[in-house]
């Protein structure tokens, strides 16, 4: 397995100083989050994404994905999809994050699929992957599998983020069956609780991490999003980044085991989601 951090975590910091903590504390890879308040955006320059490419490169550190904020299931979403993955292909990214974002009517899915089929051919002919966060208007599995599978292009898939499928009430092994065959990779997080969503140390909240790497497997990425952006009071990343990493790790040596009996503790006021629901 493979780690990387998301620089939502370190908001604002220096390309050269992510690389440095990603050296530093064990990483393999970040997830780059691509915001015109951020060093990198589809905005840069070609001389800027040539530096970028080159410091990473420099650090023998990975830029897994261009995590940007286009919403494809929202009809006048301005962002371009095309750029994001001309970004990704630019600085050598495997992935392109983006949100569902839609209005919660019935032709959210259209219009995501529609989006996402749009750009398609263009990721399969820059080798990047286009990945539907399980987010907002479509925070399960359920939800996001429904789309990817109307999509039906290898370029398109799913990312998987832990906190978003708990609170929306799918057990983790309901949403890795939804989620597996477009998987791209998962983001894991930690939080106190439904009502206190301010990111935790990796281990010490309540979201049910070990359930949620127990089907992995022993390849593949896990990207520590920590929400220090919008959780200005919350601590520090980079003093929590070796130990969120051998948190991870043990947590997979543990899944290795016999699985333990204990029910899966959904959140308080949740339901189960079934693939066919709204």
């Amino acid at each position: 397995m493979r780690y990387a951090f998301s620089t939502l975590g370190v908001p604002g910091l220096p390309v050269p100083e992510v690389v440095r903590l990603a050296v530093a504390h064990g990483y393999d890879g970040v997830e780059l989050r691509a915001h015109p308040e951020e060093p990198v955006h589809p905005g840069i320059d070609a001389r800027q994404r040539a530096d970028v490419a080159k410091e990473f490169a420099a650090g023998d550190v990975r830029v897994l994905t261009i995590a940007g904020y286009a919403r494809v299931a929202d009809p006048d979403d301005a962002e371009r999809l095309d750029a994001l993955v001309d970004l990704a292909y630019d600085l050598g990214a495997s992935y392109v994050r983006v949100f569902p974002g839609g209005r919660g009517g019935p032709e959210d899915d259209g219009v995501a699929v529609r989006r996402l089929r749009s750009v398609a051919a263009l990721a399969a002919d820059r080798g990047v992957r286009v990945l539907l966060e399980t987010h907002d208007s479509h925070r399960t599995g359920a939800a996001v599998a429904r789309v990817l599978d109307r999509v039906g292009a290898p370029s398109v898939g799913a990312l998987w983020d832990v906190m978003h499928t708990w609170l929306g009430g799918e057990s983790p092994a309901e949403s890795y069956a939804a989620l597996a065959p477009h998987l791209g990779y998962v983001q894991v997080k930690d939080i106190a609780s439904a009502q206190d969503t301010t990111p935790l140390p990796l281990g010490t909240g309540a979201l049910p991490l070990a359930d949620a790497l127990a089907p992995l497997g022993t390849d593949g990425w896990l990207c520590w999003e920590y929400e220090k952006r919008w959780y200005p009071e919350a601590a520090e990343l980079p003093g929590l980044l070796t130990a969120g990493r051998e948190r991870l790790a043990a947590l997979l040596a543990d899944t290795r085991t016999p699985p333990h009996p204990t029910p899966w503790p959904r959140p308080p006021g949740s339901v189960p989601i079934s693939r066919s629901g709204p």
